[in-house]
């Protein structure tokens, strides 16, 4: 087995990434060499993206969908939600013993909402469930989110500041946000186009963070829906027509494929890429084929929808099961 860790000169995470690959190993014998990269060509050629990053005979088994190589600096979520400068000892440790095993990592199941069971409604205290459904609430009528400036009284309530609230639920995995603390994706909905198009009743057009997170819309708004995706591998159009609750998808052969990509980390880096829209299986076991990173299934779509009603359709609710408006 052959470990590379890749830096920038004077990397201030490069200590931390060594000393837990060094724990992680626990005496195993394995190569262990550092790189320091000088440039962008550099990082290019070997593949990083952002220092530290550390490569297992050659792969990074961290690295995120369609992220590009950069010599900036590079944070990594663990299974808590926190961010720190270098993978977790658990996360290598797993990542090794599949490396040296010559097998993938043996990730437990993750559900679809990305949260390991827990579900997509964010807790009472500090504001975070009245900050989270104000922030649902902007998406279903606008399409878009709210500035965290938009969130100050409904924070205050509860004697916190918006950002505040924000950086919680983001830490854990309730949203993501952008390098400036804005509001990139409140699951379901996304803040910028994606494949998955979202066309409300009322006229409202949104995205969805992936097909499950489509699917879930309707039910979570108790409101009719159009949504389209395309297939990521022939390109074809699927469309799925939600009426008085019930679906029906165009192609009717139409799945889904839920899979993920690692061991922990955000439900955006980790299962959204894979939670695609498929016209048939074969085109989803063609994807699959593709995409060895990722682990998964395709499944029906009454399977999908189901799916997506348990994960969002009780986020505008409260506990009695009632819409709050």
């Amino acid at each position: 087995m052959h470990i590379t860790l890749l830096t920038v000169p004077d990397c201030t995470n490069a200590p931390l990434a060594w000393g837990r690959i060094d724990q992680a190993l626990d005496g195993r014998a394995a190569e262990v060499e550092l790189i320091e990269v000088a440039d962008e060509a550099q990082a290019a050629r070997l593949g990083m993206t952002g220092s530290p990053t550390v490569l297992v005979d050659g792969t990074d088994p961290f690295a995120i969908p369609e992220e590009a190589t950069s010599v900036s600096c590079r944070l990594y979520r663990g299974s808590d939600g926190r961010t720190e400068g270098a993978p977790s000892v658990a996360d290598l440790r797993r990542v090794l013993l599949a490396a040296e095993a010559g097998e993938e990592c043996d990730c437990p199941p993750m559900d679809a909402a990305g949260r390991d069971g827990r579900g997509r409604l964010a807790p009472v205290t500090g504001g975070m469930r009245a900050v989270q459904q104000a922030i649902l609430r902007s998406f279903a009528t606008t399409g878009c989110g709210p500035e965290p400036a938009d969130l100050e009284q409904v924070a205050r309530a509860f004697g916190r500041d918006s950002r505040e609230v924000l950086a919680e639920l983001a830490g854990e995995d309730f949203l993501t946000l952008d390098g400036r603390g804005r509001i990139r994706a409140a699951y379901p909905f996304s803040a910028t186009p994606t494949t998955h198009r979202v066309h409300l009743a009322d006229g409202t057009d949104g995205w969805a963070m992936c097909a499950i997170d489509a699917l879930g819309i309707p039910d979570m708004l108790g409101t009719d829906a159009v949504i389209t995706s395309a297939d990521p591998v022939t390109g074809e159009i699927i469309t799925v027509t939600s009426t008085g609750g019930r679906m029906a998808s165009q192609p009717s052969a139409a799945v889904v494929y839920v899979g993920q990509r690692s061991c922990s980390g955000p439900a955006a880096d980790v299962t959204c890429g894979a939670l695609n829209f498929f016209a048939s299986r074969r085109s989803a076991r063609s994807w699959a084929r593709n995409h060895p990173d990722y682990t998964g299934k395709a499944i029906d779509q009454a399977a999908a929808e189901a799916m997506g009603r348990s994960a969002f359709g009780t986020l505008l609710a409260d506990h009695h099961g009632r819409e709050l408006g």
